[in-house]
């Protein structure tokens, strides 16, 4: 995963996939970090860890919103 400059918005299409948990995991801390210093993160994801990693979560099914936890936790 590549990142350059602070970006406003980061979009991360299973951002974990295909990595080993130590990797993994250095990238939901990067994720964090950016995320703590004001960079918006859409994070698209199967895996239910990284997920869980996230603050505020957005379920799709068919298209449509069936789940939105609402403002960021």
């Amino acid at each position: 995963m590549a990142v350059v400059g602070r970006p406003a918005v980061v979009l991360a299409d299973e951002p974990t996939g295909n990595l080993d948990s130590t990797t993994g995991a250095e990238v939901l801390a990067l994720l964090r970090e950016l995320n703590e210093e004001g960079t918006t993160l859409v994070v698209i994801t199967h895996d239910v860890n990284v997920a869980g990693a996230m603050r505020r979560h957005i379920e799709l099914r068919d298209g449509e919103v069936v789940r939105d936890s609402g403002t960021a936790r």
